[in-house]
């Protein structure tokens, strides 16, 4: 659980909303294309095995996108406002029986708040400019807040970006005898041009291999939950959501401009029961169905005019009908269990416009058992949970290759998970050990061919410590992870999955003249990207140091980052004007490092200094 040491990942900017510690985020092109957060040994990219939730009320509404342009899975969290964070979970994904597609090799579940401290902050550089405002009722009682954020701007690259960025968040807690229903709305455009990637070796003019790339994209959603409390022991959840997307992304990665485009409607109903028994046994039991339908799912590609051809164009509806139980309890002062299964039925239609004879309907039935032992510590012993389940991915269903691996449209993993802890005074220690087999998947469509890339069976292996060590007035923790991810037949090193995370974190809330900091530094060592090129290291280190007049209801602050390094490394067989034939070479997005000024007022908030 992650709560007050928790950064802006990049204040004033599009991207991630928080920097969480040992997952480390990264910008694949510019723009608003929203940057992805990496585990140890897991290369987020190829298929998003990193399942995003935002949780509302006792609900957790699924982010990830199956069968999306930007991957298979892809998680967007620019619709969300950072202010409207309020902590961050995370997991083993496979552990979980509320958890299902994506959930592969990490969870990350935002929990959001209840009410804002009214408030107003502009964020403004000489390349870009943010506003963002929270507003709550006067009476604490009412749980209820709107927020609102804009992002104007250019980035730090010669390519300016123009980037629009327009968002609306609004939550409302309605009470009525024993229900508490929440409501969730969400509202988002995004325009911007891209940089995009370039060779990370060579100098390139106005920092863009082709200047035309940008994308264009728009959110809306309403989540609703129920929370019916029948006793102090028993409830009930009725949940639900309805979301649109869409997406216009025109990319340039060596064989000219394309596009990518979709019209996708999401809605989902849950249901959900839970019972405390006693301190031995308690129950939770839960249904889902969830509709999936990216409509108008298409790629385009300019010819030698320069005029963007149709390649492929698909209809494809992805029905989930989900039921999943758990036991939990603690059976003596030292032991504790949970036990649970899920089972998903899985749907897929795939209407190939352009060929038919590609389309297919097919379904799959998946079972996944999951299961935590902990041994609580007595007295000066550690404490040892042990942790295994099974998880899944839905493969990309386009253009029909699914046929390959004999018409599967599911690939499973199988996680196992060894957690040991300790608490001695104010210093926390926890030692993590995990091991995770996947299958053979179809992870992502290529962005030059369309054509399915087949992901060979893969076995990640991973070792992550974590120290923490509290004072009175801030917090240290220090951060090392190592990481083993491979082909399971070839023996080859997974490509872009990082290998080296280390990183400290820490806040000091009492500094001279009154001052407050922030600050992390990360380091994500070499990555193999496969037919033996490397990547280079990055480095970030990013921090606050803020200053409140509180007398006066207003804050004003300094947020930097100092960067060195490329985001989203990868290979592209690309040539620059005057080099004759491509080759194939290491691209990234170059990181660039800023200081940012803000300026805070707080409504409500007057006394003190």
């Amino acid at each position: 659980m992650v709560r007050n040491e928790t950064l802006d990942a990049n204040p004033g900017r599009p991207g991630m909303p928080i920097s969480i510690p040992g997952m480390p985020v990264e910008s694949p092109a510019g723009g608003i294309k929203p940057p992805q957060y990496f585990a140890p040994g897991v290369a987020g990219d190829h298929g998003e095995p990193i399942a995003m939730f935002f949780q509302v009320g006792g609900f957790l509404f699924q982010n990830n996108l199956p069968a999306n342009a930007h991957g298979n899975g892809y998680a967007d969290p620019n619709v969300i406002i950072p202010i409207a964070i309020e902590n961050i979970q995370t997991d083993g994904g496979a552990f979980n029986v509320r958890e299902g597609n994506n959930s592969v090799n990490a969870a990350i579940v935002f929990g959001l708040r209840d009410r804002l401290e009214p408030m107003i902050r502009l964020t403004a550089d000489y390349r870009d400019v943010n506003l963002v405002t929270g507003w709550s009722p006067t009476n604490p009682a009412d749980k209820f807040w709107l927020g609102a954020e804009v992002s104007l701007g250019n980035g730090f690259l010669k390519r300016l970006e123009h980037r629009q960025q327009y968002k609306g968040n609004v939550s409302k807690v309605f009470n009525f005898g024993k229900h508490e229903l929440t409501a969730y709305g969400i509202g988002y455009y995004g325009f911007a041009y891209q940089p995009g990637l370039i060779p990370i070796d060579t100098n390139v003019p106005d920092d863009t291999y082709d200047s035309r790339q940008r994308e264009e994209t728009s959110h809306g959603g309403l989540i609703l939950n129920d929370v019916w409390h029948v006793t102090d022991r028993r409830q009930f959840q009725f949940s639900g959501f309805y979301r649109y997307y869409t997406l216009d992304v025109r990319p340039n990665f060596g064989d000219g401009l394309i596009r990518q485009s979709e019209h996708r409607n999401v809605n989902s109903e849950d249901v959900l029961y839970s019972e405390n028994f006693s301190k031995a046994f308690s129950l939770l039991a839960g249904v889902n169905f969830r509709r999936e339908a990216p409509h108008r799912l298409e790629l385009d590609r300019e010819d030698n005019a320069g005029v963007l051809q149709p390649v492929t164009a698909n209809n494809i509806t992805i029905n989930f009908y989900s039921s999943y139980a758990a036991a939990d309890g603690r059976l003596s002062p030292f032991f504790h269990y949970n036990l649970g299964v899920r089972h998903d039925e899985v749907r897929v239609d795939n209407l190939d416009l352009y060929r038919p004879d590609f389309s297919f309907s097919r379904t799959a039935g998946i079972n996944s058992p999951k299961a935590t032992i902990t041994l609580l510590s007595p007295g000066f012993l550690p404490t040892v949970a042990l942790s295994c389940g099974q998880g899944f991915h839905v493969n990309d269903p386009r253009i029909g290759t699914t046929e390959i691996l004999g018409g599967t449209i599911v690939s499973k993993a199988r996680s196992y998970q060894l957690v040991v802890s300790k608490a001695v005074a104010q210093t926390e220690l926890r030692v993590t050990f995990a091991h995770v087999t996947t299958a053979q998947q179809f992870a992502r469509i290529s962005n030059d061919t369309g054509l399915q890339q087949d992901m060979g069976p893969g076995l990640v292996k991973s070792i992550t410590a974590i120290g923490r060590r509290n004072f009175r007035h801030g917090f240290l923790q220090g951060l090392f992870a190592r990481a083993d991810a491979r082909d399971r037949l070839t023996g080859l090193p997974t490509p872009e999955a990082p290998r080296l995370i280390w990183g400290v974190l820490g806040t000091i809330d009492r500094l001279p003249f009154h001052l407050v900091a922030r600050g992390e530094y990360e380091h994500v060592g070499i990555k193999p990207l496969g037919d033996g090129f490397n990547s280079v290291p990055v480095r970030e280190f990013r921090g606050a140091l803020i200053r409140p007049f509180s007398s006066k209801g207003f804050d004003v602050g300094l947020n930097f980052l100092i960067a060195r390094g490329y985001g989203g490394q990868t290979l592209e067989t690309l040539a620059l004007p005057g080099e004759g034939d491509p080759f194939e070479r290491v691209t990234g997005f170059p990181l660039r490092s800023y200081v940012t000024a803000s300026f805070t007022y707080h409504f409500r908030r007057h006394g003190g200094y």
